[in-house]
């Protein structure tokens, strides 16, 4: 085949289509070339699916000190794929088939106790094993009687097809609460594997 040159290609009706090839063909852009847009692109790049995010309908309250317990983010705000499981006992995002990449994971909490407590940990799991956390001790008390305060997890992590991640959180002192007021689990993928 030869080159053709030109300095303009359009359609042969005003605002129709111009088709470059047909399903299965590749055209390559040589190094060196640029690409330059000045009007409205569909179709490329990605859009961060597939991405949920949720929240709590209600606190959990009376949990003893030191227990990692599964929060219930159980109102979905959005899901794109059907892929975060809001029921009871389970909380979790799961990967659908065709999406393993790496992903971005994001979660808040807040707590609120009517003692004092020395720690606070916002932690996630990937297949019911730890997998990141963020931790908060101090020698001076965060938590005091009808105070709420919050802590926040983000992280990057690949995930296969099938790979679930829930949320846990747990403060160290007497009885505490996670308040619903504020509280969210979101992820969304960035690109794929």
């Amino acid at each position: 085949m030869g080159t053709i040159k030109t300095t303009n290609i359009e359609p042969i009706a005003d605002n129709g289509t111009v088709t470059l090839g047909s399903s299965g063909d590749t055209f390559t852009i040589p190094s060196g070339v640029t690409m330059v847009n000045n009007g409205t692109q569909t179709g490329f790049g990605g859009d961060n699916t597939p991405s949920f995010f949720a929240t709590m309908s209600a606190g959990q309250t009376s949990i003893s000190s030191g227990t990692n317990t599964l929060v219930a983010f159980d109102t979905e705000s959005w899901d794109t794929d059907s892929a975060y499981d809001n029921t009871s006992g389970n909380y979790k995002f799961t990967v659908p088939s065709g999406e393993a990449g790496k992903y971005f994971i994001t979660a808040h909490l807040h707590f609120r106790g009517s003692g004092t407590y020395s720690g606070l940990d916002i932690r996630l799991y990937k297949n019911g094993s730890f997998l990141a956390q963020t931790k908060r001790n101090s020698t001076s008390n965060y938590l005091h009687s009808g105070t709420t305060n919050n802590i926040e997890i983000n992280t990057l992590v690949n995930l296969s097809v099938g790979d679930y991640i829930q949320v846990y959180g747990q403060a160290l002192g007497t009885t505490f609460e996670i308040a619903y007021e504020g509280a969210y689990f979101g992820a969304y993928k960035l690109i794929g594997v």
